[in-house]
């Protein structure tokens, strides 16, 4: 089991090119662990842990998604005025 659990964190964050991407799939994968652990103790079934581990994988995806912050580099336009941009 924790050969499986350390291969999917490694391939999760091997597909990811941007810390955004790295920290939304890192967040469904906790997600997902997590629901399905809860899930399956709290009903004693395959199909509730299956259920916990897709309502948590959405959950942990948007909070990963949503905690990244956006880099913002910032620079001089042509006119020698300060500017921020995303980089």
């Amino acid at each position: 089991m924790k050969k499986l659990i350390i291969v999917a964190l490694a391939a999760g964050s091997l597909g990811a090119c941007t810390a955004r991407e790295e920290n939304t799939a890192t967040g469904a994968l906790i997600g997902a662990g997590t629901g399905a652990v809860i899930g399956g103790l709290a009903t004693g079934r395959a199909g509730g842990a299956a259920a916990g581990a897709a309502i948590g994988g959405v959950g942990g995806a948007i909070i990963g998604n949503a905690t990244t912050r956006d880099r913002v580099c910032v620079g001089r336009d042509e006119w020698g005025r300060r500017v921020s941009y995303a980089c």
